[in-house]
């Protein structure tokens, strides 16, 4: 799929572009667009701007995941999680990170700070019914199935 991708300021164009580590890669590495270091206190949450903005095709979106590095060595997790990048969304695309570490976290100009993993999404159209049909699980909730 093709993606086009604009930087919105020029003062960040010594950031790459957002890229896939490995081949076997299913999300890109986005870069924080900081002029001066950001710190994350514990139990924090800070928008960190990239820089860039997208368009894509309709019935696409962009998923904004955490990066398991930044969440299992420091507690810092995109959240909301995945988060959504609307087909029709022109802004800046922007990481909402927090801060369940029990330290501060700084995050330098150009830090690999979330990924992005495109994926196809399917229109519903809801219909009202009175009534749903039954199942073997019915109206069981969270941890109904078993542990």
């Amino acid at each position: 799929m093709l993606v086009k991708i604009t930087r919105l300021s020029q003062d960040f164009n010594d950031l790459p572009l957002p890229s896939y580590s490995t081949i076997g890669s299913a999300g890109m590495d986005i870069y924080a667009a900081v002029s001066n270091n950001l710190i994350i206190n514990p139990s924090s949450t800070v928008m960190v701007p990239t820089n860039l903005a997208i368009e894509l095709e309709p019935g696409y979106e962009c998923q904004v995941r955490s990066r398991s590095g930044l969440a299992a060595k420091y507690g810092i997790f995109a959240l909301n999680a995945p988060g959504t990048i609307d087909s029709d969304y022109r802004g800046e695309v922007k990481v909402i990170l927090s801060n369940f570490g029990s330290e501060p976290f700084t995050i330098n100009r150009g830090d690999r700070i979330a990924q992005l993993v495109f994926a196809k999404y399917e229109v519903a159209s809801l219909v009202e019914v009175n009534k749903l049909s039954e199942t073997d699980r019915g109206t069981g909730g969270f941890g109904s199935t078993g542990v």
